[in-house]
């Protein structure tokens, strides 16, 4: 396989694929008691992704890399977590530039199928449902798109045979789907998470900021520093009611920024957390800046209310203090 700095194979069908990842037999050995039967097993990560990289992504293989010896990356433009209305025909496509990128940071295997070699009898007629997962907060505000992302998804792991998949944690509840998904269909996977990376004003990376102007970008800071509030709150021995209310207290203030949801919620159920809750807790927020729907997620350590440092009250006894 090729390493380093070198340029990634580019397979663009299953075939392509399919040679890209064979393995070549290990020779026959003859072995002692108690000795290896050979050379230990390559280990293979795959990082899934649509394109239009950035230093996010290259953060996603660096951790695969890390975890395997074997690096695939997808690149594919999914129209079923689209729907309609949304930026399926706009989001933009650079190959070329994703290869490069990925070959700064030694990909093995780049597979970028075409939509015809994802779909070749076009929509599928047996997909993944994402159940109720898919149904709240992201599943809410663009119904079946996480039924479009399980679907993909699942393709693309049978098509690759990693035994680890590497997701960013800022799509908090598609990593939660991707994973419910993974026990509950019993995939031979491991799914693995990795922090958010921000630009240094705090805005998380993605995509689609390249469709924010100037202006836009600026605005759309308020949905970080909403969270930060929130975490600083939290750190602060807030409770859960008090982190919520500091956060949305933070992006209401702003001007230019349609709030879709601002959630403080259960890392493993994505459910609101009740007022009394301690723990981790995660704070999801989607808003809309122009034309420009960001996400953005926060990790939180709710202290537990009933320990809460109170200030005693002190009496005096005769006259005005």
């Amino acid at each position: 396989m090729l390493s380093g700095h070198a340029r990634p194979l580019v397979a663009t069908t299953r075939a392509d694929l399919a040679r890209a990842l064979r393995r070549p037999d290990q020779p026959a050995t003859t072995v002692g008691p108690g000795q290896a039967d050979g050379p230990p097993p390559r280990r293979r990560a795959v990082v899934m992704t649509m394109g239009a990289l950035h230093a996010g992504h290259l953060e996603l293989v660096r951790e695969a890399r890390r975890l395997a010896d074997e690096v695939v990356v997808t690149i594919f433009v999914n129209p079923l977590q689209f729907g309609p209305g949304e930026d399926y025909d706009s989001y933009p496509r650079t190959l070329d530039a994703d290869v490069a990128l990925l070959a700064s940071v030694g990909v093995d295997v780049v597979f970028a199928p075409t939509l015809e070699e994802m779909y070749p009898d076009g929509r599928p007629i047996v997909s993944v449902t994402a159940g109720r997962i898919g149904t709240v907060l992201e599943g809410a505000s663009r119904p079946g798109h996480f039924d479009g992302v399980l679907t993909v998804v699942l393709k693309l792991l049978h098509l690759t045979a990693p035994d680890v998949a590497v997701f960013g944690e800022k799509d908090a509840q598609q990593l939660l789907a991707v994973r419910r998904m993974v026990h509950d269909l019993d995939v031979p996977v491991t799914v693995h998470g990795v922090p958010i990376v921000r630009d240094d004003d705090g805005l998380a990376l993605s995509s689609r900021n390249a469709y924010l102007s100037a202006d836009e970008r600026n605005r759309a800071l308020a949905l970080s520093a909403a969270l930060a509030a929130g975490r600083d709150a939290a750190a602060a021995g807030a409770t859960a009611a008090a982190v919520h209310a500091a956060a949305r207290q933070r992006v209401d203030a702003a001007e230019g920024v349609d709030l879709d949801y601002l959630v403080l919620v259960d890392p493993a159920t994505v459910d609101d957390v009740p007022p009394d809750h301690a723990g981790p807790a995660l704070l999801l927020v989607a808003a809309r800046v122009g034309t420009t729907r960001l996400i953005d997620t926060m990790a939180v350590e709710v202290a537990d209310p009933t320990t809460q440092h109170t200030t005693p009250q002190h009496r005096t006894t005769g006259g005005t203090p």
